[in-house]
């Protein structure tokens, strides 16, 4: 087919098979009418917005994938209210970040450095450093497959949690159109919330900071970790975290070692999925010469070069069950896996 394509060249991990069709959707109308098509066909499709949190299979994908390009922001900024500003789904995450900060809206700048589009980012309910998103969403607007009408969600409706929201828990579902955030104006971030980011600030946790500051600091810790997208970095070459951070009933948080971190969740208690793996014998580093564990961050499983999804997943299913066997939690991936199964 004259407008097929191969994934890899559409996604952070650089792994993926042909996709039968490959489509770019600028507008809402061209988008709404690709999905509707496909669902009229019973085509498969798959929706993509800038691949960094994708592992799909080296078969490709036998249907239709639609890029999302949609594109623009909208900001109604007032003394008293704050920035009401509404991003279209296909604009890209860490450029709105920098505008922001820039304006001197706040309440973004921890996020910095996230690679993706701004319509994944409610689905997955994005973090870093002690923020999500779901902190100053206000609203989602979708196109509801189910029926085939525009629906547009207010925070309460998101049904956001740890790194997931209704829009995940029913998947396929909803079509993010654009998303609405409510930032309070000012030249200071929110008050820090994570401990190694209020270390490399010189300051304490709770305190504020200059939001260009924790922008800057944020970008060299994640560089630091090779969470920064970078072509000519191999370590760099990932879909972010591979696993999220176990949540864990009280007793089952009781059977970790002392010394394994805790932080509450809630009634339960959320634990390090990083320090599960190194403490599972897994180094940075570890894996094969096509697919290892990132040489600064173990959370993020990379391609070498030449790595197959067949590689990758080889790798998480061994970290995923070295995990198990020594501390008996099962770590649950936070990538979105297309074609393929741990």
């Amino acid at each position: 087919m004259a407008n097929s394509a191969l994934l890899a060249d559409h996604t952070t991990l650089r792994v993926g098979g042909r996709a039968r069709r490959f489509e770019v959707a600028e507008t809402e109308r061209d988008l709404i009418d690709l999905v509707t098509e496909c669902d009229e066909a019973a085509e498969p499709l798959l929706i993509l917005g800038g691949g960094s949190n994708l592992l799909i299979s080296d078969d490709g994908f036998p249907g239709t994938v639609v890029r999302v390009a949609l594109a623009g922001l909208d900001a109604d900024v007032s003394t008293c209210g704050g920035a009401a500003v509404r991003v279209a789904a296909g604009e890209n995450w860490d450029d709105v970040v920098a505008y922001a900060v820039e304006q001197e809206w706040s309440g973004l700048e921890t996020l910095s450095g996230i690679p993706g589009s701004v319509g994944a980012t409610p689905i997955q309910n994005v973090g870093a450093y002690g923020s999500d998103v779901s902190h100053t969403i206000t609203s989602v607007r979708t196109w509801d497959r189910h029926d085939r009408t525009q629906r547009t969600f207010p925070l309460t409706e998101c049904g956001f949690a740890y790194r997931s929201s209704r829009f995940k828990r029913e998947p396929g579902r909803y079509v993010v159109l654009d998303v609405g955030f409510q930032l309070p104006l000012g030249s200071l971030g929110a008050p820090i919330a994570y401990p190694e980011l209020a270390a490399r600030l010189g300051t304490d946790v709770g305190r504020r900071v200059p939001a260009g500051e924790v922008r800057d600091a944020v970008l060299a810790v994640r560089r630091g970790k090779g969470m920064v997208l970078d072509p000519a970095d191999h370590d760099t070459w990932s879909a972010g975290s591979f696993f999220t951070n176990p949540i864990l009933t009280p007793d089952e948080a009781a059977a970790l070692p002392a010394d394994a971190p805790r932080f509450a969740s809630g009634q339960d208690v959320k634990t390090s999925a990083a320090w599960l793996i190194q403490h599972s014998g897994f180094g940075r580093g570890h894996g094969g010469p096509r697919a290892a564990l990132s040489g600064k961050h173990v959370l993020a499983l990379t391609n070498r070069g030449g790595a197959t999804a067949a590689d990758l997943v080889a790798l998480a299913r061994e970290v995923r069950d070295g995990v198990e066997a020594r501390f008996g939690v099962r770590l649950v991936p936070e990538v979105n896996l297309v074609g393929v199964s741990l």
